[in-house]
């Protein structure tokens, strides 16, 4: 009796009081993972007045973030993550806190953590493409990394509270290859910072000291990382196609210039590919400046787990171009023209099309995609990701 009654009143204690919730923000500064969590905790300090969070991040990232809320504390926590630290000490890091939940926004879960958590999956794409391309690892190392991360990532997934992705088409990946119930995967879907649609933007002066006079010329756009699985040696193809027909287009590029990005400069400069542009580390407001001047933005990767530079792009008027896969076609709609990702002389008709025909000839598509981009906010993937941590505490109420 006396065990029943401390435990309802700890029930009761856990109720009224707001939860301490954890979050992970390590990557805070990386590309995609980096905008999800930034946008998360930027909404979250709107949101929500009622709980705690303590932000787990790396001291040279201390200095980027503003607290707004004094719900809101910081942690610093310099530890690399998909490494041997992070799954001994960073645990330490964690239980030293008294937290009631943990959100982990990537897989990067120390498998040694046995408190509640939620895990955020954006994407299955090693599952698929596990052949050592996308590693400047040793073909032997690599496939120790990827066993290292299949167990991490199954083990996360069986015990999480919950899983959190970006779309049904990932939600169904996860209930597939990592055997977990669907009711557990909830999709809360990404949105677009609003630097990159801002109206006033223009495309700035510095484009122009390229070899090539973006301003003056027709250009298609490709904005993303330049992994095996984004297609773009098949994109390479079909453009240098097109432009033995119609030499004054350009391609431009837009990434994070990496080892992968080095390695297609390379190809380009091997092939002798003219036409090429490549841009590093541009703000938010001259990518929107560069949705909204071009023919379309082309993505024409095999797997995405959302795609959200198609859905920039649409918010930017920017008619968008992209391969025939479910993640595609749940984000876009009928707002999209597709294509055949495996099959470049699809991709060089359907681009052929875009610079053939008037742009007003697919005014349809893009006011499609404008009305569809305006369903997407990080305001509301924020407050539905609120949702997911509320449903664990009522999980954990109920346990009692």
């Amino acid at each position: 009796l006396y065990r029943y009654d401390e435990e309802y009143c700890i029930c009761i204690e856990y109720k009224e009081n707001c939860m301490i919730i954890g979050i992970d923000a390590r990557l805070w500064s990386e590309g995609g993972v980096g905008r999800y969590i930034r946008n998360l905790i930027k909404q979250l300090q709107i949101l929500d007045r009622k709980n705690e969070y303590i932000l787990f991040m790396r001291s040279e990232d201390r200095q980027k973030f503003e607290i707004r809320n004094s719900k809101f504390e910081i942690k610093i926590a310099d530890i690399r993550w998909h490494s041997i630290e992070e799954q001994l000490r960073f645990v330490n890091v964690l239980n030293r806190e008294n937290l009631d939940l943990m959100h982990f926004p990537y897989i990067s879960v120390p498998i040694f953590y046995n408190k509640p958590f939620v895990v955020t999956i954006h994407d299955l794409i090693p599952f698929h493409f596990s052949t050592g391309e996308a590693s400047t690892l040793s073909l032997s190392l690599y496939k120790l990394k990827f066993l290292g991360y299949k167990f991490i990532l199954s083990a996360a997934a069986k015990k999480a509270k919950k899983i959190i992705t970006v779309s049904n088409a990932t939600k169904k990946e996860i209930a597939d290859h990592l055997k977990v119930s669907e009711d557990k995967v909830r999709v809360t879907y990404e949105g677009i910072d609003d630097k990159i649609t801002n109206p006033k933007s223009q495309i700035p002066n510095k484009f122009q000291n390229t070899k090539y006079k973006i301003l003056n010329t027709k250009y298609f756009l490709y904005v993303g990382n330049a992994f095996p699985h984004k297609n773009l040696e098949r994109l390479l193809e079909a453009f240098n196609i097109l432009i033995s027909q119609y030499p004054n287009i350009l391609l431009v590029f837009v990434g994070k210039e990496d080892f992968f990005y080095k390695r297609l400069k390379s190809e380009v400069y091997k092939r002798r590919i003219s036409n090429i542009v490549f841009l590093h580390n541009i703000t938010d407001e001259q990518l929107g400046s560069l949705y909204k001047s071009a023919l379309a933005l082309v993505s024409p990767s095999f797997m995405e787990g959302f795609g959200l530079p198609a859905l920039e792009a649409m918010a930017n008027n920017c008619l968008v171009l992209a391969s025939d896969i479910p993640a595609h076609r749940e984000i876009c709609e009928n707002a999209a023209i597709y294509f055949n990702p495996h099959n470049e002389e699809d991709v060089r008709k359907k681009m052929e099309g875009v610079y053939f025909n008037d742009l007003n000839h697919f005014s349809k598509n893009v006011k499609i995609g404008l009305e569809r981009a305006k369903k997407f906010s990080w305001e509301k993937m924020a407050r539905e990701t609120l949702r997911v941590y509320e449903s664990c505490f009522d999980h954990y109420y109920h346990n009692y």
